[in-house]
């Protein structure tokens, strides 16, 4: 998801409570008894879990996000042994102070943790603590203590804690009750194993153990569930007073060289200025872009961009371009901005000077392509709606981009292929089957059959999904 609002933020949260509420009752998991729980197992519930995550709620893939989240967790992981998983992270676009990770090596980051917390060391405290968890297999152990397990019961518990309220609790607690409890309640053992480990992960990644201080820190004094009271066991940080005590003792005891490593926080206050221009209060945030540098200048832009002052966010990107004039991300948005605001040939050379910086920023060579598909370069275009689907092949709002610009170009074929695509990741049953259907009759006047059998794969496969939530 490159872009969203504070609506479908609610919206895709009820939307996976909803779905989860579904599976708890229609769709079992295996049932583990004797034999306990396999990493094989904890490897699909994560695929399924993930893809359901996706599926619902609005997952960040701007890349200067997804890649520092994804950074900063393979800097981690090259202090923890030899894994059988295959980590993966995500960012979702969420105001709760938390993160989590599941079974199988997936891991969650809210943007209202990474927004609210003050330097990358307390967010790789939080991850540490969060990878020790998967590491120790604490989910599996207590699935194979309950002896039962569903995917909707631990879906529904998450989709509860993520949308921070009142009703949403309530929700997965009606829905979870004593058995989630024994999946999502990890002990004050499971806990103190996991910050220590953590601990021991963060330093051997050259990170200062007062990172996890600080993120702990971080998420009392935020109040990462909003004030609701909610039961003990839909908390995944019980007793954190307690646990910042003990850990607090244990960085003492660390040797100098240890408790003086430096971070470098520049990406991570990159990461903090972006998502606070996109999407934090827009009087708070400008606020905090009230400096002449080039990158507070970007957000300020963004910001006024956001409250249609049209006028002032124009004088405030021109202000960024001349302190920051090779900026790849100051040069992204500002071309995003004049796109926008309709200047296409401004917005052409400034997405242009920004990806020859940043090669690898696959929302500047989005954009682009949407320009060429502006001023009639539509047989242009394709190469670079390609290539973003190469990075972030679920993303819709590509997909349905390049449909629009195949369709210009007279093939209808591809267009409908890539219009089911769009609804099927955007998780639109009636659409997806519409278009899908489409994309099959057209098929058949086709040579290629490929690029429909590829499409076939995956609507079946997300059709199974659905048809499991009746």
């Amino acid at each position: 998801m490159f872009f969203s609002n504070s609506g479908l933020r609610i919206f895709a949260v009820a939307t996976i409570l909803g779905l989860a509420f579904s599976l708890g009752w229609q769709t079992r998991a295996q049932a583990f008894f004797f034999g306990g729980v396999s990493i094989r197992d904890e490897k699909e519930m994560g695929k399924k879990f993930d893809t359901l995550v996706r599926s619902h709620m609005p997952v960040i893939e701007d890349p200067e996000i997804r890649q520092y989240a994804d950074d900063v967790l393979k800097k981690l992981l090259k202090g923890v042994p030899r894994q059988p998983y295959n980590f993966k992270t995500s960012v979702i676009l969420n105001n709760s102070h938390n993160a989590f990770a599941i079974p199988g090596g997936y891991t969650y980051i809210f943007t209202g943790l990474l927004m609210n917390l003050d330097s990358e060391e307390e967010l790789a405290g939080i991850m540490a603590h969060e990878l020790a968890h998967v590491t120790q297999r604490h989910v599996a152990a207590r699935m194979d203590r309950a002896q039962f397990f569903t995917l909707g019961s631990l879906l529904v518990a998450i989709a509860g804690i993520a949308l921070a309220g009142p009703g949403g609790a309530a929700a997965a607690v009606t829905a979870a009750g004593a058995g989630q409890s024994a999946m999502l309640n990890y002990s004050r053992i499971d806990e103190s194993d996991a910050d220590t480990l953590g601990l021991q992960y963060l330093t051997a990644a050259g990170y200062p153990p007062q990172g996890m201080i600080g993120g702990f820190k971080a998420l009392r004094q935020k109040n990462w569930m909003s004030g609701v009271n909610i039961p003990t066991y839909l908390s995944t940080h019980p007793a954190i007073g307690d646990r910042i005590n003990n850990i607090s003792a244990r960085v003492a005891a660390m040797p100098d060289a240890k408790k003086n490593a430096k971070t470098d926080n520049s990406r991570f206050n990159r990461v903090k200025t972006l998502l606070w221009a996109r999407y934090g209060d827009e009087r708070a945030a400008l606020r905090k872009f009230s400096g002449g540098d080039g990158l507070s200048l970007m957000g300020k832009g963004v910001v006024l961009s956001r409250m249609n002052k049209t006028k002032e966010a124009t004088a405030a990107f021109d202000s960024a371009l001349k302190r920051s004039p090779r900026d790849p991300l100051i040069l992204r948005e500002a071309g995003i901005f004049h796109f926008r605001k309709g200047d296409m040939s401004r917005a052409e050379r400034l997405l242009g000077q920004a990806m020859s910086a940043d090669p690898r920023d696959y929302m500047a060579s989005f954009f682009y392509g949407r320009v060429l598909d502006e001023t009639g370069g539509e047989k242009r275009a394709p190469q670079y709606y390609r290539d973003v689907l190469r990075r972030v092949p679920e993303e819709a709002e590509v997909h349905r981009a390049f449909a629009r610009s195949l369709g210009k170009a007279g093939d209808e074929s591809q267009a409908y292929i890539h219009l089911a695509y769009a609804e099927i990741y955007d998780n639109n049953k009636k659409m997806a089957e519409k278009y899908f259907k489409r994309a099959e009759a057209l098929a058949g006047k086709t040579a290629d059959k490929k690029p429909f059998d590829k499409l076939k794969a995956v609507y079946e496969e997300r059709k199974k999904m659905w048809d499991g939530a009746k």
